[in-house]
């Protein structure tokens, strides 16, 4: 067993940091100022910008296979290169990118969608959740209708991430009602690939934080035989594939904030000085100074467990739920200490502190909530599909 980073991983590691240190973070004054004032946080031409300084370094469709022009440094790298960019709460996304359930998409969908939005010519996103069903797919009411050559969406989602930018949406609905039901949702469903231009709606979704989700209304859209991903009726591997890649990025991102953050609180426990001594000298700030950076570094080490399992090519989502879990619990716990630790002025809009302190508590609802993978990682123990040890 290998516990160090390879020469390759700390040289893609360091210019990572570099690049998040040199064109990222001195944006973040301008973010803070964008958001107070209800404008984008970075305009759209600013992240094509930055996309395009990052391809020039190299980074460009980190997991994206070769023959699509992308780097596929696999994901233990993509953990390490999320961990370096959550450093800041500056929005950033590699350029080159697409959706992993989009490359089961027969050559003709490849052309019209996977490559695309690769190029960056198109948004996509995933639509699963809906009002009343959340982690619990049996409740999906979303409908599809074969008409002839076509299918015919009725229903709404909610809370989806890029709704609002998306060209087109990976959305999943029920195509045979019998089979969802006596499979408890697990069957029964197809995903459709549905072009904006076909009629569904966005409509934005205000939150506690800067990120704005939105809810999608299907009244009587019609979309081609031809844009269904995958199988009929088999849609519901593909939602798990579509989650199961995102939690343990929750986890990464996290792990990379909370670093950031201890920092910050290192450098201000230093600092600061009450009654004649640094803060730093107080038994109260020392510890949790040392909970937290414990806890990081056991977070850490469980994100790049699910990485690395994902690189085997073995089965990752116990260990991703586990990521997910402890990481974004980690997270919330680490900016309250932080928060903390600065006082008043943590509390203020002068500090980033307060809006990662927002965005730390989505991390621990989306994707999966606590209680799910809780449930999850139960379960897989008390049925003997996972062992300890």
């Amino acid at each position: 067993m290998h516990l160090r980073l390879t020469d390759e991983q700390q040289m893609v590691q360091k210019t990572i940091r570099k690049f998040v240190e040199k064109e990222l973070m001195p944006l973040e004054n301008e973010v803070l100022r964008n958001e107070r004032e209800g404008k984008p946080s970075l305009p759209p031409e600013k992240m094509k910008e930055l996309q395009l300084k990052a391809k020039e370094a190299g980074f460009w469709g980190i997991n994206t296979p070769e023959e699509y022009g992308g780097a596929d440094l696999g994901q233990m790298m993509m953990a390490i290169v999320l961990m370096e960019v959550a450093k800041t709460f500056v929005p950033f996304q590699f350029g080159g990118s697409a959706d992993n359930i989009l490359y089961y998409g027969n050559e003709e969908q490849k052309e019209n969608y996977l490559i695309p939005t690769i190029n960056g010519e198109k948004k996509s996103c995933f639509a699963m959740t809906e009002p009343d069903a959340g982690s619990d797919t049996r409740n999906i009411r979303m409908t599809a209708v074969k008409d002839g050559d076509e299918w015919v969406l009725n229903g709404e989602k909610t809370f989806i991430t890029g709704g609002n930018e998306a060209d087109f949406v990976m959305v999943i609905a029920i195509t045979d009602k019998e089979l969802h039901q006596s499979s408890s949702g697990r069957k029964g469903v197809t995903c459709f690939i549905a072009d904006r231009s076909m009629g569904w709606k966005s409509e934005y979704i205000d939150t506690m934080g800067e990120w704005g989700p939105a809810g999608l209304v299907f009244d009587n859209v019609r979309v081609p035989d031809e844009n269904i991903l995958g199988e009929v009726n088999g849609g519901y591997d593909l939602g798990l594939e579509w989650i199961g890649f995102a939690r343990w990025i929750v986890g990464a991102r996290a792990v990379g904030a909370s670093e950031r953050l201890l920092n910050m609180a290192i450098d201000y426990a230093n600092e600061r000085k009450t009654f004649g001594k640094p803060i730093a000298a107080r038994q109260a700030i020392q510890w949790q100074i040392a909970d937290s950076a414990v806890e990081i570094e056991a977070a850490k080490w469980l994100v790049l467990n699910a990485a690395f399992t994902l690189d085997q090519g073995e089965d990752n989502r116990h260990a991703a739920s586990m990521a997910k879990l402890y990481g974004s619990n980690m997270g919330n716990r680490v900016v309250d200490r932080v928060l903390q630790i600065h006082g008043g002025m943590g509390y203020t809009r002068e500090l980033p502190i307060e809006r990662w302190y927002r965005e730390a508590r989505l991390w621990r609802i989306y994707d999966g909530t606590d209680e799910i993978q809780r449930l999850i990682i139960s379960r897989n123990l008390l049925k003997g599909h996972v062992k300890l040890g």
